[in-house]
């Protein structure tokens, strides 16, 4: 037998983890190069991976369901003859690793981290031929990132803990939750539960305890999925804004008569290209001048740094509604593209989206969200910010109404925007002109012109 470890490799830019979606393959599977093997959901994408040579599956570590850590060994197979020694060095490796001895890893039982049975904290030394390298590359590609599994940073909160203020002990800088107890036996302890709270700004987060769902009543039916993948990833994003972000939404209604006359006129000329011409262009270049003059909404707030980050590109995510539950695909560079350029890229991306065949860098680097309901119905919504973001748009929709001009009511067309916002970093008044800037451009299109 020619045992080899697979570990979960680095799918992408700062990705430190990813939850086992679903196993492509069972034990004792014969499998062969470039086959489907195992689909890995992280916080930018799920993406399947494949085998990375023939053999057979002797073993899966990990259930679906688990998060890994990258680096992590999630499967053994059996390659036959080739390279025998990859697998069974478990033992060896741990006779140079004598320096740096974290405890065992009952960590491996907090609910995020994986389940790794063969030297659960050590494989990251392991690899001999350039650990240092790994670990100062990751770093690089993440900086000021804190690296924890969602139930180490749960914990933290709990204990009043700032992570930024841990040593790391796990593979890659990544803090366990024996870090976290190691950190919580020191006198900086005190300190770090002081501070913690103003760094993270969420002072009114805390823990609750799991709520149990009893059985149906007798002779009733209910049918159970299991949480996880797409929908658990949304769930943990939506309550760390929640509880990260302090949200306030402010509402207003636009006479959009004449965009939607402009529209009108330009989704007939571009028919013949091909090109759908949305409200969406339009909606994205206003607001790329209201963040001109009032850069603040296009900013992030760094909780390790303490600072306040401007972002001098405007890169927006669109909300997309598919099967699998929201994903907020990146249209990059909005200022340097036309109203054309942008329906033809949101076109493309919606598809792919659509499609499954969304990459990590369409999911990456947005600085503000753009949410639309408005083909749904609705009157108006107050969205949750996409943290770590500043703010979020929900575009509703567009309705014939009663509109009053000049001292006369005239037939038009009326929607509503509502904007929410990090009230920790952006003051009400501050939100309240950015929307105005973006009504002015919407209600007369011809001042986008001239930005």
């Amino acid at each position: 037998m020619a045992l080899k470890e697979f570990k979960l490799p680095d799918i992408g830019e700062g990705i430190a983890e990813g939850e086992i979606v679903s196993w492509k393959v069972k034990a004792g599977q014969a499998v062969k190069e470039e086959d489907e093997f195992v689909e890995v959901m992280t916080d930018k994408a799920t993406v399947t991976i494949t085998v990375p040579f023939t053999g057979t599956i002797a073993e899966l570590r990990c259930k679906e369901g688990d998060v890994v850590p990258v680096g992590n060994v999630i499967a053994v197979i059996d390659a036959g003859a080739a390279g025998g020694a990859a697998a069974a060095p478990a033992p060896a490796p741990a006779k140079p690793a004598a320096a740096p001895t974290p405890p065992p890893a009952p960590a491996a039982k907090a609910a995020a981290a994986a389940p790794a049975p063969v030297a659960p904290p050590k494989p990251a030394p392991v690899a001999a031929a350039a650990p240092a390298p790994a670990a100062a590359a990751f770093v690089q590609a993440s900086p000021g990132k804190v690296l924890a599994a969602p139930a180490t940073r749960r914990r933290a909160r709990e204990l009043g803990i700032d992570l930024a203020t841990v040593a790391a002990t796990g593979p890659r800088g990544r803090i366990t939750n024996d870090d976290l107890a190691a950190a919580t036996n020191t006198s900086a302890a005190p300190a770090a539960r002081t501070a913690a709270p103003a760094a993270a700004g969420s002072a009114g987060a805390k823990a609750f305890t799991p709520i149990a769902i009893a059985p149906p009543p007798a002779g009733r039916s209910e049918e159970r999925i299991p949480f996880r993948g797409l929908r658990r990833k949304i769930a943990e994003a939506m309550t760390r804004s929640k509880y990260t972000a302090t949200h306030f939404t402010y509402v207003d209604d636009l006479d959009v008569t004449e965009l939607v006359k402009i529209r009108g006129e330009a989704k007939k000329t571009f028919a013949d290209k091909g090109i759908n011409v949305t409200y969406l262009p339009f909606i994205m270049k206003a607001i790329v001048a209201a963040m001109r003059e009032f850069p603040m909404m296009n900013a992030s707030l760094d909780e390790v740094s303490q600072e306040l980050v401007v972002k001098k590109y405007f890169n927006f995510g669109i909300a997309t509604d598919t099967d699998s539950g929201l994903i907020v695909p990146v249209i990059k560079d909005v200022d340097r593209k036309s109203v054309t350029e942008l329906a033809k890229e949101l076109q493309e991306l919606a598809a792919r989206t659509r499609d499954g065949k969304i990459t990590v860098d369409d999911l990456t680097g947005g600085t503000f969200t753009i949410t639309n309901a408005g083909n749904i119905g609705g009157l108006f919504a107050t969205p949750v910010i996409n943290f770590p973001e500043v703010a979020i748009l929900g575009v509703h929709a567009i309705k014939d109404a009663a509109i009053v001009k000049n001292g006369a009511i005239v037939a038009g067309k009326k929607m509503y925007l509502s904007v929410s916002i990090d009230h920790r970093i952006v003051d009400g008044a501050t939100g309240a002109r950015w929307m105005n800037v973006v009504k002015d451009c919407l209600e007369q299109p011809w001042r986008m012109l001239l930005g």
